[in-house]
């Protein structure tokens, strides 16, 4: 069902804006209707005076502009008349009398446009690099209309010189301008600023995407910065087909590809290496013939990334002659092309032969490495292991929450549940530090994503990478005004940092996230119908909304199973059926009265409105989308926060027991499953709020790879609630061969302790088996075994050890676990959910 909100709208002027004319223009002057003025100063009212009055200028630009110089022109244009309805004209002299003007050009042409007017301007040309730019503002005066003066090195200079005076206007109905004068020299500190867009069936709208629709996303991704779009080929892991393709993916990609080249930007290729064995001369015929059909089609292309894994899963001592075939093939279309290569999910063998062979090879075809996930070492130790001659580009994972490169820190349970691994994710200050801490090692980056869930984060990510010394603040303050509006600016800002402060730190205690969300429905309430229909502002609400119910539910849930344990204890004084029965009946209000029911309404009208706009799957039933870990969470919204299903589990269990006394026993364990008993120990790993013996490691802020840090993990919530206790859905991990420490003082040195230990394991056969990937062993102090390797057995359930009382006669233990070393993959393997630390001796 389509949801329609009713709106009161200024009809009149509406219709009048319909049959009048909106602007009166010539080649030196722009005049607005009265209707369109009418309308503007109902819509402006309240808004702050302009300094610089554009919104009658003329663009002024060399005749002979052309290609990307002349789309760089063109983009001002449109943009400016689908902001504020006027259209400026477009002349190669300036204007006479008081008629504003935008001169754009390079530095050369931009002087030679100004004549005598040019020596007025304290240029910076010599400070300025390539793609750098220098705006300079004149206030109107007596005589003489505002000027506005973008200079650029070269065509992206022009461009993004451009993009950068569009983030900083005032745009409204009849309103173009500046605030305050604008005058800035500046340059990129890194020359890579890209994004990955693939059209492709698992990424959440871009499957959905038109040619048009393209043209806009990368039209805005370049006013931010970016200088790099990174393709799919038409074959890779995912599908061949999606129900939301509005046309084939070969098409798109050359559309796309075009796109690119009009604006001037760099395209690459994300190419993986999909095919059995890259060792049979047939493959390689196959492959080459297969690659060249894409490459021929394309209009540009600039470099060509090969992951070594993730996927495509071909051995390096095949992967490096295959690339090499592979360049001289792309090379036929494109001369000058580049080929880069990633050792993605290597295990140690295949690293040591990746850099081995660079090292001793040093093949010159080959262009350049990618740092990429999945690669299992701090990107400054991998920059030292690859010879000085081969440049490394960043290839950061900005889409993905957790189970990724770089995931959400301490991330609270139920958020995890519910989310899934793509949410709506603004992060600016985990931006900031990927871009401060990591890329210097680096020429610069092409992000992952796998949708506009991250649109946030690319803006953030190419004005950074241009300069990583601006102010997050800054930065969405710009993207709100673009985006969002000017008279919203503050508040749309406000909203995104609220957004990411609401998954800090333990969701019960956080009540930033019900004033998050009452700022958007400050918003919502003072929103014009166009604003309420922007799909980046439906964004922001969707995770505001989002928020709220979850930790509305979580409180409400939480005391739900409190009150339901306080029945279950009663358990010996009116017998275990009658407690059991007391028990699910309270338990059963988190389905029959949930609360929260108005939000739950407007989660649904905005996940709604978001597929009519963007395509955006926030389910899987209702929108198809590929499933709840890519996007999918209105389906898991409910999905149930305390241990309600386990419980009713239990219950049968209980129930099945032929002795009262047996239900009794069992009951009293549920009751307190938690207490380890006089002088012991328990920790629920992998929730931060109850894991106290966890050693941290290095943290997130020096270690956001969680390289050398315990990172929790979560089990995916797709399908039917499992039978789980919600201590053995989440767990703590080490990735690749980190090991996972606890450590316990004030031990009996004279007692005997054992160990109870819940591993993790998902359900065979299952999709997301990771977790289960390699052994697991456990050590006490270092060198005293507790048990070698060894499977998680499943069903899951608490497993017993014995402690050896040489580990606890000093009244301290560490106990270390690790999985076998040298595995790649995912770097999963070490997970632990459940720890008791039990003293024998008074049980």
């Amino acid at each position: 069902m389509k949801i329609v909100r009713n709106y009161l709208c200024h009809t009149s002027l509406i219709m009048a804006l319909c049959t009048a004319p909106l602007v009166q223009a010539t080649e030196h002057q722009v005049r607005v209707s009265p209707s369109l003025q009418h309308f503007a100063d109902v819509r402006n009212a309240g808004l702050p005076k302009l300094a610089i009055d554009l919104t009658e200028a003329v663009i002024v630009a060399p005749a002979a502009a052309q290609g990307p110089e002349l789309k760089a022109i063109g983009m001002l244009g449109e943009v400016i008349a689908e902001r504020t309805l006027v259209h400026w004209p477009r002349s190669d002299t300036l204007p006479d009398g008081d008629v504003s003007s935008v001169v754009v050009g390079t530095f050369d042409e931009v002087s030679a446009l100004l004549g005598e007017r040019a020596r007025t301007v304290n240029w910076r040309a010599s400070s300025v690099k390539t793609e750098g730019y220098q705006i300079v503002t004149v206030p109107s005066a007596d005589q003489s209309g505002s000027m506005v003066v973008i200079a650029g090195k070269d065509a992206r200079g022009v461009l993004f010189g451009i993009g950068h005076l569009l983030r900083k206007m005032s745009l409204g109905p009849a309103r173009a301008g500046l605030v305050e004068p604008l005058n800035i020299v500046t340059s990129p500190r890194y020359a890579l600023r890209g994004h990955q867009l693939g059209y492709r069936p698992k990424a959440n709208s871009y499957s959905g995407f038109t040619v048009a629709d393209w043209e806009r996303y990368i039209r805005d991704l370049v006013i931010f910065g970016c200088n790099t779009i990174e393709l799919i080929p038409p074959r890779s892991d995912d599908a061949d087909e999606s129900p939301h393709f509005p046309q084939p993916k070969l098409e798109t990609m050359v559309a796309m590809s075009r796109i690119c080249d009009e604006y001037g930007i760099d395209v690459w290729i994300w190419y993986p290496a999909m095919d059995e064995d890259y060792g049979d001369p047939a493959t390689v015929a196959f492959a080459l013939k297969e690659w060249g059909k894409v490459f021929r089609a394309l209009p540009r292309v600039d470099a060509m990334l090969v992951p070594g894994g993730d996927p495509g899963h071909t051995p390096p001592r095949l992967m490096f002659p295959f690339l090499k075939k592979q360049k001289a093939n792309l090379n036929q279309y494109h001369p000058g092309a580049t080929v880069w290569i990633s050792p993605q999910g290597f295990d140690d063998d295949k690293m040591a032969f990746f850099v081995n062979y660079l090292q001793e090879q040093r093949p010159r075809w080959l262009d350049g490495v990618v740092f990429a996930p999945w690669v299992h070492m701090d990107i400054s130790k991998f920059r030292g292991m690859i010879p000085a001659e081969y440049p490394l580009r960043y290839y950061p994972d900005i889409t993905h929450t957790k189970e990724c490169q770089y995931p959400v820190n301490d991330w609270d349970p139920a958020f995890a549940l519910t989310s899934g691994r793509e949410p709506i994710c603004p992060r600016p200050h985990d931006m900031a530090l990927l871009v401060r801490e990591l890329q210097p090692y680096t020429i610069g980056a092409v992000t992952y994503s796998e949708g506009i869930n991250d649109d946030v984060n690319k803006a953030l990510y190419s004005a950074l990478s241009w300069d990583p010394d601006r102010d997050v603040r800054d930065i969405l303050r710009d993207y709100s005004r673009f985006y969002i509006g000017e008279r919203m600016t503050d508040d749309f800002t406000a909203l995104l940092l609220g957004l990411e402060q609401n998954w800090v730190g333990r969701l019960a205690d956080n009540t930033g996230v019900d004033e998050t969300l009452a700022l958007f429905q400050r918003m919502e309430r003072d929103a014009l119908p166009k604003d309420l229909q922007n799909w980046r502002f439906q964004l922001a609400g969707y995770r505001a909304y989002f928020d709220a119910i979850v930790r509305a539910r979580l409180l409400y849930e939480t005391d739900l199973e409190k009150q339901a344990n306080a029945a279950l204890a009663k358990a010996p004084e009116i017998g275990a059926y009658p407690a059991m029965d007391e028990a699910t009946i309270i338990l059963a209000r988190a389905w029959q009265k949930p609360v929260v029911r108005d939000l739950h309404l407007r989660l649904f009208q905005i996940a709604e409105a978001l597929f009519q706009q963007i395509h955006y799957k926030s389910s899987v039933p209702l929108y198809r989308a590929l499933s709840q870990r890519r996007g999918g969470n209105l389906d898991t919204i409910d999905y149930p926060l305390n241990n309600r299903v386990w419980l009713m589990k239990q219950f049968d269990l209980v129930r099945s027991m032929e002795h009262e006394k047996d239900r009794l026993a069992r009951l009293d364990r549920i009751v307190n499953w938690t207490d380890p008993g006089p002088g012991g120990f328990y920790d629920d790993l992998g929730n931060t709020a109850a894991q106290p013996h966890l050693v941290p490691g290095v943290g997130h802020d020096q270690d956001p790879a969680f390289i050398h840090t315990p990172l929790n993990g979560h089990f995916p919530a797709d399908g039917p609630p499992l039978p789980l206790r919600k201590s053995w859905v989440d767990y703590i991990w080490g990735l690749k061969d980190n090991p996972i420490s606890l450590q316990y003082d004030g031990l009996d040195p004279g007692a005997t302790y054992r160990i109870r230990v819940v591993y993790p394991r998902f359900p065979p056969p299952a999709k997301f088996t990771s977790p289960q990937l390699g052994k697991i062993r456990l050590m006490a102090d270092g060198d005293i075994p507790i048990h070698d390797y060894i499977a998680r057995p499943y069903p899951v359930k608490p497993i017993m050890y014995d402690i050896p009382r040489q580990a606890t006669r000093d009244g301290k233990l560490t106990l270390t676990w690790n999985r076998e070393p040298g595995l790649g993959g995912n770097g999963k393997g070490c997970d632990i959910s459940e720890i008791w630390l039990i003293k024998a001796d008074d049980q």
